[in-house]
């Protein structure tokens, strides 16, 4: 049952809950949906917009369970309300914003990039209500009301939006790592790769040259062979000085 205002109450049931906030919700995006440009590029270029916008549901600030029809019309009323022609006073930031968009849009053209950014949203969602439940059953030991600020629409907006961008940013830091360390790997095969290379072209180099020079080496050890040769032939017999011969002396 709601309380006044529209307000869920703290008996309010699970689906009364749900549809408050599911209310709130659209009431937000039809709010945001008319943004001047200014404010729609100031929006997707805010502190923080590498990780905001990796979630393409919020660059374009559609329900996920929009169809195609209703996804492309979204797309072409941010894109022209962000586009560096219509922003000609501020033509770099708009021209930021418009990429942004357009990733956003074409990520979910690819049925793959679509369901992973849909599970990511739900795993949000669902670890939030799992951390409702886990309090809920402490309150309930402790003996104490079973209420929790989550229970209030806005702050479970609040708390699943928080947790949707704490999911998208880790798996975005996971997959720059992945890449850093397949860069790293790459470029190390690389320089393997051209080591070996280099280190095949000094041997080739060296066993044609080996390959040109060994007549040259042949001939030069056939001459210096043939000149020792020819030295011995040469070479004279040597010549010993011989003793006089010592006369007998004669007896008288």
């Amino acid at each position: 049952m709601a309380a006044a205002g529209g307000e869920p109450s703290a008996q309010s049931g699970p689906d009364d809950l749900f549809n408050h906030f599911y209310t709130e919700v659209k009431q937000i995006e039809k709010r945001d949906s008319v943004l001047t440009s200014k404010q729609q590029i100031d929006r997707l270029l805010r502190p923080g917009s590498s990780y905001f916008n990796l979630n393409p549901f919020e660059v374009l600030q559609i329900d996920p369970e929009a169809t195609d029809e209703e996804l492309k019309k979204r797309f072409r009323a941010l894109s022209i309300l962000v586009h560096p022609d219509k922003n000609q006073d501020d033509p770099d930031r708009a021209q930021l914003a418009s990429e942004a968009v357009d990733k956003a849009y074409k990520n979910l053209l690819e049925p793959e990039q679509k369901k992973r950014a849909v599970d990511v949203i739900q795993a949000g969602r669902e670890y939030v209500e799992h951390n409702m439940k886990e309090k809920k059953k402490q309150l309930k030991k402790d003996g104490k009301p079973q209420f929790v600020e989550e229970d209030d629409p806005e702050m479970f907006r609040q708390a699943v939006y928080k947790q949707t961008m704490k999911l998208f940013a880790e798996l975005e830091i996971k997959r720059k790592e992945r890449e850093a360390k397949d860069m790293h790997e790459r470029k190390r095969a690389r320089e393997e790769e051209i080591e070996t290379a280099e280190k095949a072209k000094r041997e080739r180099e060296w066993q044609k040259n080996f390959e040109e020079t060994r007549d040259g080496r042949v001939d030069s050890w056939r001459s210096f062979q043939a000149g020792k040769g020819k030295a011995k032939k040469e070479k004279k017999p040597r010549s010993f000085l011989k003793p006089p011969k010592v006369k007998m002396e004669q007896r008288e």
